[in-house]
């Protein structure tokens, strides 16, 4: 299998049902295993993710590099910088 070199490993975080402040925990040990550089994608259906992400991916030094909301699931892709 080939993997494109600009292609980057993501790991996929479901925590749909889980409320503040449970999904950013779960996303600071999640992102330990994550390599430099590599992507962290979170699915939440807390709507307070929407605040509670972007503000947890500036206060570590981390990058959101995208989000979306599908109906009642929010959407994070965050890339692991340290």
């Amino acid at each position: 299998m080939n993997i494109p070199p600009d292609h980057k490993a993501e790991t996929v975080l479901d925590l749909r049902g889980l409320y503040c402040p449970e999904p950013v925990l779960r996303a600071r040990k999640a992102l330990r295993g994550v390599p430099i550089g590599g992507i962290l994608v979170l699915e939440c259906t807390d709507p307070l993710t929407v605040i509670d992400v972007p503000h947890f991916v500036n206060q570590t030094g981390h990058t959101l590099d995208g989000r979306e909301r599908r109906s009642e699931l929010y959407v994070f892709r965050i890339i692991r910088r340290k």
